[in-house]
């Protein structure tokens, strides 16, 4: 079994983040390019959203790492 999303999960993972970016927008913190680009590839590889938060997390991690050197 593949713990890769469904089409339909995809699909609403993705009206959910339309939704969130309208409220980022609204609230003036709107996402870069880069994170949408992010969202959108996690949409196209069809992760489970475990794997989605870890990979943030992981980033997030190693950005702060850079910036603390």
């Amino acid at each position: 079994m593949s713990d890769l999303l469904t089409e339909e999960e995809v699909a609403e993972a993705r009206e959910l983040r339309l939704e969130a970016m309208h409220l980022q927008v609204m609230q003036d913190n709107p996402l870069d390019a880069q994170d949408i680009a992010m969202f959108e590839m996690f949409e196209r590889e069809r992760w489970p959203h475990e794997r989605c938060i870890a990979y943030i997390i992981e980033h997030a991690k190693a950005k702060s790492s850079a910036a603390a050197e």
